[in-house]
């Protein structure tokens, strides 16, 4: 996912659950492209060393569930 962050001032880049950290930067289609890298790469290390990848999060409301929106848990 990629937010704009008030405090940092710029476009912060991450993909929770698959690595920590991220990317960011000011400008945000390129802060995707190079978070999508980060996470091809992720992606291949972990298939080259056996580790499984995390479960799938699309379908999931997790903006609203954060935001306090929905009561039904994920």
């Amino acid at each position: 996912m990629v937010v704009w962050s008030d405090k940092d001032q710029c476009f912060i880049g991450s993909c929770p659950g698959l690595f920590y950290g991220g990317c960011h930067g000011n400008d945000e289609k390129q802060v995707f492209s190079e978070l999508c890298e980060i996470a091809e790469a992720s992606i291949a290390l972990s298939i080259r060393s056996g580790k499984p990848l995390p479960p799938a999060t699309s379908g999931k409301d997790y903006a609203n569930q954060m935001q306090g929106m929905t009561a039904k848990p994920l």
